[in-house]
């Protein structure tokens, strides 16, 4: 039997608390989500509670973010959840983020860090958010005719197996 050691066992990352807290189900670095989310799940920049906040590879930030809104406090402001941002694998809930972006878009934020107790100098760039809201997107499919089609309900059953 082997036993896990500390050395072997590895925190946990941004990507895969936001997929079970969010529900998306998007793969691969966080700086990947904003595309792979297109034409799948429903994306903007305006936050609501339970939309992931994706943001780009930015400096020591290589492989991006991606955090859930927990709470929207104000048009500027809101409470994110996320894990490994302040501590490798830490876990934190409402942590405050701050939209620092010129044209009030959230383009760029402000987010709380444990270790300094403070929102911190760096202004983060931020993709946009990603939006679970219940609708399955289909990539297109290459049009083919065997004769027969499917009926919506039987479409909509499908989706709900993934």
């Amino acid at each position: 039997m082997v036993t896990p050691t500390l050395a072997s066992a590895r925190p946990l990352q941004c990507v895969p608390f936001a997929r079970e807290v969010s529900g998306v189900e998007l793969r691969g670095n966080a700086y990947t989500w904003w595309n792979q989310a297109e034409g799948r799940y429903s994306r903007g920049h305006e936050p609501r509670v339970g939309a992931v906040m994706a943001m780009p590879s930015f400096g020591a930030m290589r492989n991006g973010h991606v955090a859930t809104v927990a709470k929207v406090l104000n048009e500027r402001e809101v409470l994110l959840d996320h894990a490994n941002w302040s501590r490798p694998g830490m876990i934190e809930r409402g942590v405050r983020a701050i939209d620092v972006s010129e044209k009030g878009d959230w383009s760029k934020v402000r987010v709380w860090h444990a270790g300094s107790r403070d929102m911190g100098q760096t202004s983060y760039p931020v993709s946009g958010f990603i939006y679970n809201d219940g609708t399955v997107h289909f990539a297109a499919a290459p049009k083919m005719d065997h004769g027969f089609k499917l009926s919506d309900d039987v479409i909509q059953l499908a989706s709900l197996e993934r």
